[in-house]
């Protein structure tokens, strides 16, 4: 289950997600169009946020794995362009549970792609409110 599809559940707890991205203002602004973010999606230009939580940087073995490199050989094998990261690729985002401006609970994966399951999210938020 995604973020946007717990927003029920996201609300019944009183809670409200948050993205940050890295990225300029404008950029972040089409990428929440894009994924109809329906709440804030904040910009962290200068990472300021990303080092207090401890959201470091990857290896690039954990960036550029094989599986990664297939996805992008099958996206050229079928005609899709593939742009060159435009952004830091190594650069680890994760997720926090913040109660009155203190981060309760942080998950910090140690690739990319890896993220806490929604579930997990929410038990936080549930673990948060007690």
């Amino acid at each position: 289950m995604r973020v946007r599809a717990a927003a029920a559940s996201f609300a019944a707890l009183g809670c409200t997600p948050v993205a940050v991205g890295f990225s300029p203002p404008e950029a972040l602004r089409a990428l929440a169009e894009r994924l109809e973010w329906p709440w804030p999606f904040l910009a962290d230009t200068e990472r300021l946020l990303y080092r207090r939580l401890g959201f470091g940087r990857a290896p690039l073995r954990n960036v550029w794995t094989p599986a990664t490199l297939a996805i992008y050989r099958r996206a050229m094998a079928a005609g899709t362009p593939v742009h060159k990261p435009v952004e830091d690729a190594r650069q680890l985002g994760g997720d926090a549970i913040v109660r009155a401006g203190t981060a309760f609970t942080v998950f910090r994966p140690a690739s990319p792609d890896a993220r806490e399951p929604v579930e997990t999210l929410l038990e936080a938020v549930r673990a948060a409110a007690t």
